[in-house]
């Protein structure tokens, strides 16, 4: 079974802290403390998905049939995949983890660090009597 948008949805949601913003539009965005990793779309397009890679998967994906770099985003080592079949499930979910960590080491230090800090525990206080 190839991966689809519901499936890109429910896996980029699964990592920690992940939210999703429709913007422009008809594009639905995956981020991590407002950075966007991926881009999928509600309508049919050019693309169907888009994310951030490294610059070594980046050159090796773009030779690929169905990969180009990601419009007005090539250059930060954003990579699109024109059709559902480009990748395999288990590569796709391998490169949307990969992009974001990427982004995820580019928040700034003190974002990072408030991301991964475990949250306290509640205090249990007692109600005052009345």
């Amino acid at each position: 079974m190839k991966a689809d948008i519901d499936w890109v949805r429910e896996f980029c949601l699964s990592f920690p802290h992940a939210s999703e913003q429709v913007t422009w539009g008809a594009d639905l965005t995956f981020r991590i403390s407002g950075k966007i990793f991926a881009v999928t779309v509600l309508e049919p397009a050019k693309v169907w998905l888009s994310f951030k890679c490294s610059p070594e998967n980046f050159a090796e994906l773009t030779e690929r049939a169905g990969i180009i770099p990601a419009p007005y985003m090539a250059r930060n080592q954003w990579i699109a995949l024109e059709t559902k079949e480009a990748l395999t499930k288990q590569e796709l979910a391998s490169l949307l983890r990969e992009s974001y960590e990427l982004v995820l080491a580019k928040l700034p230090r003190k974002t990072r660090e408030a991301l991964l800090k475990p949250p306290r525990p509640r205090s249990k206080r007692k109600t005052a009597a009345r």
